[in-house]
């Protein structure tokens, strides 16, 4: 989450960057349309690359998959080896999937397994067919005990490059560029739009302003955190249901019957805390007991909202049927608080709502990087799990090697992290004059800073936003580190996220996939959902 003056949040592809690129399955390319005449020889792909990519959403009540096609181009009128999305194609939706539980508090990976399967057959795709992508674990999907071992394992078979990934903060960017808020945010440059994203576990909130997310936030509301079986029963109760009806003496008993009064009390309860945060307003204690992130913080004047997440359905009116749970019920709660003008601002069509995060998923995680990077060795490659350091530095024109030095310590500080322990990737925005004096700097610095890592044989590996990846690999091998392995890209522009993902080199295109992405996993000892099965083993 940023706070506000940070920088703002999401890589360039989330559509954070200055460059726009198009947005709907049939829009034309920049320049007017799409020639499926250009000849696609090794001088088309060393502009041009072609990606087939997937999105798979786990969510607190849903589960499902997109696939898509992606034409991403280089920058090259603007000298810059950053490559944009500049068309892409939706190839297949799945159906909507209820999140298989089961009785021991874990994810039933069999079943997931077998609609995976399906959706991969109804695209006629084979897993190699698939270039990059994600698997995301949102919600309460997140908190059951083998939920990193799913995502790990449905990600090694989902295609080339698809990466695991799991978090409150990455869900609400991915949810905001999937319902279209960043776009809306683009028509007026001054105009700040808060995307709400109505899951069934929680509710995520982004604020976006000029094409940019610049805060996040995540509070555990959501319209699935009790369901009911067929005869009306309570049959799940997630931990933060319990202690909002604990707080408002709502009877909720699992094997029992919650009437329609005491469900629509619950849900009330919850949209209360929902628009509290909302608002912006002093949290309650009942509020802030239900808050997965900090609050928003930011004081900027919000000019429209959007609704996405599978809740929204029912706000907008279409012809939803019910799950099972309160959804419609909470749905109804925030519909009267609109009416009562609620929100800060008037509320904006979504583009997309239920889909909003894997449409996310599956098109704004994957950016390339190519033509000025540098690898030692292509086996090296994928590379998985990096942690990401950013070191603070001034854009001097000189940056001095130990100020660089002390700076990528600092970062290994603030993630806890020993210096050599782990291969960990090191984002440097630096934007001055790449005279050779000054890069020399740069690598001496970065060797300076890396000497067990060096001296263990793990690879360095660098991530810049300018185009120095190659100069800057090559000055490390030839002028410092000769036999040391060095991994260093560029066009990515990046913040301390959690984690980068490096995937093997493409051809013929030269370039390299990169999937930046969080991997939050809550403690697996923490409070589980309350499950009828569980009662009735005992």
């Amino acid at each position: 989450m940023r706070r506000p003056g940070s920088r703002p949040l999401g890589p360039p592809f989330w559509h954070g960057d200055e460059f726009d690129h198009t947005h709907d399955e049939d829009d034309d390319h920049p320049d007017g349309a799409w020639d499926a005449t250009i000849s696609k020889n090794n001088f088309y792909y060393t502009d041009n690359v072609e990606l087939t990519t997937v999105g798979i959403d786990v969510g607190s009540s849903t589960s499902h998959l997109m696939f898509s096609k992606l034409h991403l181009q280089r920058l090259g009128q603007y000298l810059s080896s950053r490559y944009v999305v500049v068309k892409r194609e939706m190839l297949h939706r799945s159906p909507i999937l209820l999140t298989p539980y089961r009785a021991d508090n874990t994810i039933d990976a069999g079943a997931l397994d077998t609609f995976f399967r399906q959706a991969y057959a109804d695209a006629g795709l084979e897993s190699e067919d698939v270039d990059s992508g994600a698997i995301i674990l949102t919600g309460e999907a997140i908190k059951r005990t083998n939920a990193r071992a799913v995502a790990d394992l449905f990600a090694e078979h989902a295609g080339k490059f698809v990466c695991a990934s799991a978090g409150h903060n990455l869900e609400a960017i991915l949810a905001a560029n999937g319902s279209g808020a960043l776009q809306l945010s683009r028509s007026s440059a001054d105009e700040v739009v808060l995307n709400v994203d109505l899951g069934g576990g929680t509710s995520k909130l982004a604020l976006v302003s000029r094409g940019h997310v610049v805060e996040t936030a995540a509070i555990n509301v959501g319209g699935r955190l009790v369901a009911f079986d067929g005869r009306g029963r309570v049959d799940r109760i997630e931990p933060a249901a319990r202690v909002v009806a604990s707080a408002l003496d709502v009877p909720l008993e699992l094997g029992e019957v919650l009437a329609v009064e005491d469900r629509r009390r619950l849900a009330d309860g919850l949209a209360g805390c929902l628009f509290e945060v909302i608002r912006r307003e002093p949290l309650s204690p009942l509020t802030r007991s239900l808050m997965l992130t900090a609050p928003l913080s930011s004081e900027a004047m919000i000019g429209q909202v959007t609704f996405s997440g599978g809740v929204s359905e029912y706000l907008s009116g279409s012809e939803t049927p019910d799950f099972g749970d309160i959804a419609r019920q909470l749905a109804d709660a925030i519909n009267s608080r609109i009416a009562q003008d609620g929100l800060p601002a008037a509320v904006q069509p979504a583009v997309e709502r239920i889909r909003a995060t894997v449409i996310g998923a599956s098109q704004f995680t994957v950016q390339v990087s190519g033509n000025t990077i540098a690898i030692s060795r292509e086996e090296l490659l994928p590379l998985h799990n990096l942690q990401v350091l950013y070191p603070i530095v001034t854009d001097a024109e000189a940056v001095q090697p130990d100020v660089l030095s002390a700076a990528i310590a600092r970062g290994f500080q603030r993630f806890d992290l020993t210096e050599g322990d782990q291969t960990a990737a090191i984002a440097i925005k630096w934007s001055g004059e790449p005279r050779y004096s000054m890069l020399r700097n740069l690598a001496a610095g970065i060797v300076q800073a890396l000497p067990r890592t060096i001296a263990l044989g793990l690879p360095i590996v660098l991530v810049f936003a300018n185009d120095f990846g190659k100069l800057i690999g090559g000055i490390i091998r030839e002028e410092f580190a000769p036999d040391t392995d060095v991994i260093s890209i560029d066009g990515i522009e990046l913040q301390e996220f959690d984690y980068i993902d490096v995937g093997a080199m493409l051809y013929p295109s030269q370039v390299v996939p990169v999937v930046v992405k969080s991997l939050v996993f809550p403690e697996a000892n923490g409070p589980r959902a309350e499950l009828v099965e569980t009662v009735a083993a005992t």
